[in-house]
């Protein structure tokens, strides 16, 4: 199982746990994560599943595509490190990861 925490706007922690090959929003919802929504189920049709990928995790996740980065328009308070957590796959390299949630996603 791999580590990952996800952090909300004020600071609280939610220490989880996924298998590779899940995505990072597909583990948020197993794990009840309120502040990913993920509305579209993981068709990378909306920005409700938005985190920030903190700087030190940016080389293992990952570019965004085109198509995410199309998606991101719609999120909101958009940083050079957003991603949509539905296209970020867990994989072992990603043991012990942390991102922070924005204040809403909408």
């Amino acid at each position: 199982m791999v580590k990952i925490t996800f952090v909300e706007s004020n600071g609280t922690e939610h220490p989880c746990e996924g298998e590779s090959g899940m995505t990072l929003m597909e583990v948020a919802i197993k794990n009840d994560i309120k502040a990913i929504s993920a509305d579209c189920g993981g068709a990378c049709a909306c920005a409700t599943c938005h985190v920030y990928v903190r700087p030190d995790w940016q080389d293992k996740t990952g570019q965004a595509n085109d198509l995410e980065e199309d998606m991101l328009d719609f999120a909101v308070h958009v940083k050079d490190n957003s991603r949509l957590s539905c296209q970020i796959k867990v994989t072992d390299d990603l043991d012990g990861i942390v991102v922070d949630m924005p204040e809403n996603q909408y």
